[in-house]
């Protein structure tokens, strides 16, 4: 079996940290990238190496197979962890990690294709006998006929692109007057973003929920399920509020969706870290959505409620390791939430938000866990995604997690840059989160239409920051910087293309 005894992380921010962690746990050295943007990014100071590849657009540098190659190359890495989003569900990667002589840790690349295409997925899982909703099975032929399968499963149904996710190339049509001009648009968008016009349509499920079931394989046949993840807090189709379990799903239904999701899985021959994500509608009939053939941004609440290290169990995959645990192994113990602290103006639209941290303090305590990649300091820039950091909780209980969430959230400071922190304080505190009474229509319904809160004054913010600071220091006055923070200690190596 081959040995992994060096990874380069072709990814930045808070999931480079993730990775470079277990990794040191395991003595597997790390090596991280970087473009001139993230020069003096923390991912950068807590590996073992890093390398310059390229200018700030992630186009010019986070996005450049050859750069990373010839990264990988320069410091004698083994393996290359794509972590998520970038080249994470690129199968062209993939494949040209193996041509490198590079373990690629993640999916065959016939599974990336396989998933990665929308319309292919849908026949995949028909085939394999995994719940769909109705509609198209592959892309539109001409827009008569998608007019017609419309008319066929009743309005209101969605046009979705098959390359594409995230909300792009997708329109939501009510009235069958509009439908040509809608998929016009869709694929229009759809071609912009992901150089692929194709669409596909199916029936809009009404007051549904996003619930998903994290999976993992190995090359030895083992395919298991790690249990579900709620995911219905959504703002422009992409999630902000993750928890696990699910409050809605009993033991029954539970067992339905684990079942299909390792059908789902066997069905595209996947190894590795995968998500299944499905559709519930009002009625708890559940029907696939997709799946995510990458480690996802909301694995840490999985991680919480069965104990397990899903980073380490990749990498032990990925050497070709058999897994180390059973089905009947695993339990459910307590619940867990996740909230994404994105660098974004939550009154206004979610539009991101960019400038110069100049507070940052972080909450603490028992059952907070903040995995992050920004520090006091630093400034936000406008060329990557907004997300900040993910604040995750557990609790023996899913009212005691979502109390423990609110007051980690009063406790989160950060200054120079708007963030979702409001939004999330907002969603523990609303009764239709509490009872679980809530469904993707979450912000539209309870948010957009509320007015507005007042913003605590500057004030409030910095005596935080400082008060903070104060008790971290008073409490452990010996305390040096996290890891992520310091400066790179006399083992690191830093290298420029």
């Amino acid at each position: 079996m081959p040995e992994i005894t060096k990874v380069l992380i072709a990814n930045r921010g808070e999931i480079a940290i993730r990775i470079m962690r277990t990794c040191r746990e395991m003595g597997i050295a790390t090596v991280a990238v970087y473009s001139d943007a993230d020069k003096v990014a923390p991912h950068t100071r807590y590996a073992d190496e890093s390398v310059r590849i390229g200018e700030a657009p992630s186009s010019a540098s986070y996005l450049k197979m050859d750069a990373l190659f010839e990264a990988a190359r320069l410091t004698g890495a083994d393996a290359i962890h794509p972590g998520y989003g970038f080249l994470s569900e690129n199968a062209t990667f993939a494949r040209r990690c193996a041509e490198e002589g590079l373990i690629f840790i993640g999916p065959p690349p016939a599974a990336i294709d396989r998933m990665g295409d929308k319309t292919k997925a849908r026949e995949l899982m028909s085939a394999a006998g995994v719940p769909l909703p109705p509609g198209t099975t592959s892309a539109l032929e001409s827009v008569d006929d998608a007019r017609a399968i419309a008319s066929e499963i009743g309005y209101p149904v969605l046009i979705k692109a098959a390359a594409g996710g995230g909300g792009k190339g997708m329109r939501l049509v009510f009235d069958p007057a509009t439908f040509d001009d809608s998929v016009r648009s869709a694929q229009s968008e759809a071609l912009s973003a992901f150089g692929d016009g194709r669409v596909y349509v199916e029936k809009f499920l009404e007051e549904p929920r996003h619930v998903e079931f994290q999976i993992m394989a190995d090359t030895h046949g083992n395919v298991l399920h790690l249990f579900d993840r709620e995911c219905s807090i959504q703002r422009r189709h992409q999630k902000v509020v993750e928890e696990a379990p699910c409050a809605i799903l009993d033991d029954a239904l539970r067992a339905d969706m684990a079942h299909a999701a390792i059908l789902a899985a066997k069905g595209c021959g996947y190894v590795g870290a995968g998500t299944i994500e499905f559709l519930v509608d009002k009625h708890r009939k559940f029907y696939f959505l997709e799946m995510n053939t990458r480690l996802q941004v909301e694995h840490p609440v999985t991680e919480c409620i069965t104990g397990l290290d899903l980073v380490r169990l990749q990498l032990e995959v990925a050497m070709g390791k058999p897994l180390s645990i059973r089905q009947e192994d695993l339990r459910i113990n307590g619940h867990a939430i996740e909230c994404r602290i994105c660098a974004e103006d939550s009154e206004s639209d979610f539009l991101p938000s960019t400038g110069h941290l100049s507070a940052y303090q972080i909450p603490s305590g028992p059952g907070v866990r903040v995995d992050d990649g920004v520090q006091q300091g630093q400034d936000v820039s406008v060329y990557y995604d907004p997300l900040l950091a993910k604040l995750v909780v557990w609790a023996a209980t899913r009212e005691q997690a979502i109390d423990r969430m609110h007051r980690a959230l009063s406790e989160y400071v950060v200054r120079g840059v708007d963030t979702t922190i409001p939004f999330c304080s907002f969603v523990m505190r609303h009764e239709a989160f509490r009872s679980a009474r809530f469904d993707t229509g979450f912000v539209k319904q309870y948010w957009t239409n509320r007015a507005p809160a007042a913003s605590p004054p500057d004030s409030m913010y910095v005596a935080a920051a400082l008060a903070l600071e104060d008790a971290r220091r008073t409490h452990n006055p010996s305390s040096s910087p996290s890891p992520a923070s310091a400066e790179p200690g006399w083992w690191h190596t830093r290298r420029t293309l």
